[in-house]
């Protein structure tokens, strides 16, 4: 008696590559750039090896997705807070909760802009995608504020958010308050 084959049934799984990209941002987390690879995206996205070469040509197509899809919900949370900035006060407001509260909010948030920054400051086409996240930012500031000063408060936005998340001992919102006031005072 022999058995019929039955044929292998196929995973439908429609959303496959997007949870590809998501846990290539967690192993990037835990591990760096360095540290990520095919094998251990794979096994945290919970797919076949052989999906990693089938959804991405190679390690630098899957982080730069990663990286990107990371950059576009970072921006989009930065234009949601200055889009609900009624007016210039409540955007001097927004700067600062951007800087206490929204960038680098996690650890996880902290590494991945790090490994994305060390990577743009060696590689031109990441540095395309941060210039990209950049102009975003600044857009959304320069709906309340003139040039110049959308030039400083980003600077003061990277700048103040990488000291308050490296730093060993707490600082104070209100030191953030008062660098915002004086930068917006002048404009």
């Amino acid at each position: 008696m022999t058995a019929t084959a039955l044929p292998r049934e196929r995973r439908h799984d429609p959303h496959r590559r997007e949870r590809i990209v998501a846990a290539c941002l967690d192993v990037i987390a835990e591990r760096g750039v360095a540290g990520t690879s095919h094998r251990r995206v794979a096994a945290a996205a919970d797919v076949p090896l052989g999906s990693m070469t089938y959804h991405f040509d190679g390690m630098d197509e899957l982080l730069r997705e990663a990286f990107t899809s990371f950059a576009g919900q970072v921006a989009e949370q930065f234009e949601e807070r200055m889009a609900h900035a009624a007016d210039r006060e409540a955007a001097v407001d927004a700067v600062v909760h951007l800087i206490t509260r929204d960038v680098f909010a996690t650890q996880r948030d902290l590494v991945l802009t790090h490994e994305l920054y060390t990577l743009a400051a060696r590689d031109p086409a990441y540095r395309t995608l941060t210039n990209a996240w950049m102009a975003r930012s600044r857009a959304a500031l320069e709906r309340h504020f003139d040039p110049l000063t959308t030039r400083l408060l980003d600077a003061v936005i990277e700048g103040v958010t990488i000291h308050r998340a490296l730093d060993t001992e707490a600082r104070a919102d209100s030191d953030v308050v008062e660098a915002v006031r004086r930068i917006t005072a002048t404009a």
